[in-house]
C-alpha cells in the first residue's frame, strides 16, 4: 500500500507539473537496483526485530554513515573530509560498544530461550549495507541521469510494488478482510510514508546521501526516546 500511494502521489505531480515526463529518464535496471536494495533493507529491518529489541535496532541504524560513505566512494567517486570519517567512526563505535556489551535480545527471543544477538547483528549489518546502497544509488541517479524526484519516485515505486507482490505470492499471505479502522490506519501510514519519501528524495538530491544519513541519525535518537517513554523499553 505504501508503494501504491507513493506512485499515486508521483503520478499526480507529473500530471500537473510542467516539464515532468511519464517515461523513465534512466535505464530501468537503475531503478531496479534501488527497488531491490530498498526491499532487502526493509526485510532485514523487520527481521532484526525478531532477535533484538527496538531501541537496539534503532540505535544500530545510527551507524549508517559508514556504509553510505563506502558506497559513495565506490559508486560516485566521492571524497570525504577527515572530520566526516571521525564523526562516522565515533558514532558507529559507540553503537558497536553498546550492542556488544549490553543485553540486546528482544523479549520474544528471550522467551523462546534462543541466543539471538549474533543473528540480530547480522540482520542489522544487512540493513545498513542495503540501506546505504539505496540512498547512494539514488544520489548517483540524480547526478548522472538527471532524473527528477517524481520520476524516480514513480518507477522505484512501480518496481518495488511488483517485487513485493512476487514475494507475497511466494509466501502465500492473505489480504486482511474489510475493517474501516484498520484500513484508515493503513492509509494514514501510507500517506505519511509517501510524504516522508518526498522529503528523503529532495534531501538526497540537493544535499547528498551522507547528509541524509546524518539527519536520520538524529531521528533515531528521537525514536529511541519515544520508544522508552511510550512502551517502557529499558
Amino acid at each position: 500500500c505504501n508503494r501504491l500511494t507513493s506512485m499515486g502521489v508521483a503520478l499526480s505531480v507529473i500530471t500537473f507539473k510542467k516539464g515532468e515526463e511519464y517515461s523513465p529518464t534512466a535505464p530501468m535496471k537503475s531503478y531496479m537496483v534501488i527497488s531491490l536494495a530498498n526491499c532487502m533493507a526493509t526485510t532485514c529491518q523487520y527481521e532484526a526485530l525478531r532477535y533484538v529489541s527496538f531501541p537496539t535496532q534503532t540505535l544500530g541504524k545510527t551507524a549508517k554513515m559508514i556504509p553510505v560513505m563506502i558506497w559513495g566512494t565506490c559508486l560516485i567517486g566521492k571524497t570525504y573530509k577527515l572530520k566526516d570519517y571521525l564523526v562516522a567512526a565515533t558514532v558507529s563505535g559507540g553503537c558497536a560498544l553498546f550492542i556488544l556489551t549490553g543485553n540486546v535480545t528482544s523479549a520474544a527471543a528471550r522467551h523462546a530461550d534462543k541466543t539471538t544477538s549474533f543473528m540480530g547483528l547480522f540482520m542489522m549489518v544487512g540493513y545498513l549495507a542495503f540501506d546505504g546502497l539505496t540512498s547512494s544509488w539514488q544520489e548517483r541517479l540524480f547526478k548522472k541521469s538527471n532524473t527528477s524526484t517524481w520520476n524516480q519516485m514513480l518507477y522505484v515505486g512501480l518496481l518495488s510494488t511488483v517485487t513485493t507482490m512476487i514475494g507475497q505470492a511466494g509466501a502465500r499471505t492473505t489480504i486482511p478482510g474489510w475493517d474501516p479502522l484498520l484500513y484508515s490506519y493503513i492509509m494514514a501510514l501510507s500517506l505519511s510514508a509517501a510524504i516522508g519519501q518526498i522529503f528523503i528524495l529532495i534531501t538526497i538530491k540537493e544535499f547528498g546521501a551522507l547528509l541524509f544519513a546524518t539527519i536520520m541519525t538524529t531521528r533515531q535518537f528521537l525514536s529511541i526516546l519515544l520508544s522508552c517513554i511510550l512502551f517502557l523499553h529499558p
